[in-house]
């Protein structure tokens, strides 16, 4: 068995801040600690173990909450693997919708983009409102505003 570890030097091993081991700690994501006799946290390899999976959970986008759960499933001695797809088939829906709106959202900014260039510079210049690109946008795509030529 390997000696147990103190806060900080498990923190420089898996290359976080020791604030981070003790926050998941603090929300019952790893048991609490054992002591030594002057005070400081120890952990074991299971524990470390653990704040390894934590951290490449995290990596991975999974929320506190489904780690949580996924460690339940775990501790209740039921494998949490099918539960973790399910996770994983969600976040990507979730992620390919983020995407398609990303990609609505460089098109808009890229047209924007040209009818900036296309416009007089005295519409740029008014002064009468914060930003006309942004404020007039609309009137802009309908093209009740000229555009250079």
């Amino acid at each position: 068995m390997s000696t147990p570890k103190r806060i900080g030097a498990v923190a420089r091993e898996l290359g976080i801040n020791p604030k981070t081991i003790r926050y998941y700690e603090a929300i019952d994501l790893i048991p609490p600690a054992q002591r030594t006799p002057q005070g400081y946290r120890i952990y074991t390899q299971a524990e470390i173990d653990r704040l390894a999976f934590i951290l490449r959970a995290r990596a991975l986008d999974f929320s506190l909450d489904d780690i949580r759960e996924i460690l339940a499933f775990r501790e209740r001695g039921e494998a949490p693997c099918l539960h973790v797809a399910g996770l994983v088939a969600q976040r990507i829906t979730e992620i390919e919708a983020k995407i398609a709106a990303l990609q609505q959202l460089r098109d808009d900014l890229q047209h924007l983009h040209e009818q900036a260039a296309a416009l007089p510079l005295e519409t740029l210049a008014n002064k009468d409102c914060i930003c006309h690109l942004i404020e007039n946008q609309r009137l802009i795509e309908q093209k009740e505003i000229p555009v250079r030529g």
